[in-house]
């Protein structure tokens, strides 16, 4: 049982990644083995998430190339219960519409793209500047069949029927948060948490008509306040035709099972759980509503012409994308998921969509940054350049580096195999096409004395 108090730290490992790796890796372990962060050590699994790991002690993230490469997100274990959720409700077919509602920063949103390799994510934010920060960890872990939008919940009223699974983490007033963020009890009062739970209620009425017939609605929240939680899933059962959906937990695990009027529910206690306070419950839709007509599109404005499509198909290694042009821009996007994506352009506000592969200026093709990131990558279209660990964290500063490479052009830089971003070699200076709203801004002087505590601390006075 964990002890009260003692915060822990944990991380789920981007296998996506390691896939990708396999054709430059002489095996599968091989390429699994790029994953494993140098900052820190894996302690033990989370019990309920495939390629969750607990830390043993937490990290400077931000030292660490790989989790800038995408190869892991720190994730709090406690949340990680939506991949058990999944695996019981909806089993392997990984072929489903999934919304993700309120998706920043992008955890379960990550997540969700791990498990439903062949269905649609949309990952909705409706903080514009927190769609931002979302978008860009979408990127980061690299998958192509993910659209972030930037709307309302009441927005998706547009799409009806169209969702196999939503999943709900509703805004709240965060009593589960109080040993991790003491801020979180200054923020807190009676009145604010009525409001949250009226907030909430308004968000599962608007989102409602969205989910289809026989669909899966996941509700969270990182509260313990029962107005948030086991209320609301009997306010939605008295105005929606719903039914419950009980999971199998194992006693070691320490979740406790609730009950709301006949509904099972699932709190996470930090007392109990090696994890923070969290809620979650799992409905099934039984009633019919209206849904979308089946319409077949006869001609996709956004395909790309002949010529762009032969000038993307070098730097992919997956041939069941259709290649998009949006301006001067080329997308990357599953050919099998390209309707449903002109539903959700003609009805909400996308900010993201696929995989960028870059923009054409004149004849050639610039690479973006995200194909760097990406898991379609054709690795052998590019001359690469494995940077040691001070270069690695200079060029995510966006400083100069010199590296040894005579491959003028285009140069994909690496660290442990895992792609960082683009340089172009110049031939007398590289130029660095990292994101400027992304570098770090810790200077690697302090990344050598995180490393010089951590090595004397093993030898103690």
């Amino acid at each position: 049982m964990h002890v009260s108090g003692e915060q822990v730290t944990s991380v789920r490992l981007n296998r996506l990644k390691a896939e990708s790796l396999k054709q430059n890796a002489k095996s599968m372990e091989d390429a699994a083995l790029s994953l494993k962060p140098l900052a820190f050590s894996i302690k033990k699994p989370v019990p309920w998430c495939e390629n969750g790991f607990y830390l043993s002690e937490r990290p400077s993230f931000t030292f660490d190339p790989l989790f800038h490469a995408g190869a892991y997100y720190v994730q709090e274990a406690s949340s990680m219960f939506l991949w058990e959720m999944i695996k019981q409700t909806v089993g392997t077919a990984t072929n489903k519409k999934v919304l993700d509602l309120c998706a920043a920063p992008g955890g379960k949103s990550t997540l969700l793209a791990s498990y439903f390799r062949d269905g649609l994510i949309v990952s909705n934010e409706v903080i514009k500047s927190r769609a931002a920060i979302l978008t860009e960890n979408i990127i980061k872990w690299g998958a192509d069949n993910v659209v972030v939008t930037n709307n309302d919940p009441h927005d998706f009223e547009r799409l009806p029927g169209f969702f196999d699974l939503v999943v709900l983490d509703a805004p709240c007033s965060g009593e589960g948060l109080f040993r991790r963020d003491p801020n979180a009890m200054l923020e807190w009062s009676p009145d604010n948490a009525q409001l949250c739970a009226q907030r909430q209620q308004r968000i599962l009425a608007d989102v409602w008509p969205t989910l289809k017939e026989g669909g899966i609605l996941i509700y969270s929240t990182c509260t313990f306040n029962p107005a948030e939680n086991e209320e609301n899933i009997k306010w939605l059962n008295e105005f929606a035709s719903v039914e419950p959906v009980k999971l199998m937990t194992e006693e070691r695990w320490g979740i406790s099972v609730t009950d709301a009027g006949g509904f099972p529910c699932y709190r996470f206690y930090p007392h109990k759980v090696s994890g923070e306070g969290f809620f979650m419950a799992v409905v099934r839709k039984t009633g019919a509503e209206g849904r979308l007509p089946n319409r077949k599109i006869r001609e996709n404005p956004l395909l790309a012409s002949k010529a762009d499509k032969e000038m993307a198909k070098p730097v992919l290694v997956n041939e069941e994308l259709d290649i998009l042009r949006f301006e001067d821009s080329l997308l990357a996007f599953p050919s099998a998921l390209v309707v449903d994506l002109l539903q959700v352009k003609n009805n909400l506000r996308i900010v993201h969509a696929g995989i960028k592969i870059g923009d054409i200026k004149q004849k050639d093709l610039l690479p973006a940054h995200e194909l760097a990131l990406s898991t379609i990558l054709n690795r052998s279209a590019f001359p690469e350049i494995e940077l040691t660990i001070e270069e690695a964290l200079t060029y995510l500063k966006r400083d100069d580096i010199s590296p040894q490479s005579s491959n003028k052009g285009w140069n994909l830089v690496t660290y442990r195999k895992m792609a960082l971003g683009w340089i172009k070699n110049l031939g007398n200076r590289y130029n660095s096409a990292f994101p400027k709203e992304w570098r770090i801004r810790m200077s690697v002087a302090e990344y050598r004395d995180e490393r010089l505590k951590a090595e004397m601390a093993k030898f103690p006075l």
